[in-house]
């Protein structure tokens, strides 16, 4: 049997991504992350200046 890994750039076990595409679906993830941390802060302060729970 032969081994794969020699040819294949392919990072760890069980993973079908290159390193160059590993580094653009963490690039994508991370701005996919903040945009949506962003709007949970916003929904947050606009809810709490409509109904303070504190």
């Amino acid at each position: 049997m032969s081994d794969l890994r020699d040819k294949d750039e392919r990072m760890g076990l069980g993973t079908y991504l290159t390193p160059e595409e590993a580094k653009e679906f963490h690039k994508l993830f991370i701005v996919s992350f903040l945009i949506f941390t962003v709007v949970a802060v916003i929904a947050h302060f606009l809810v709490w200046n409509w109904r303070a729970w504190l």
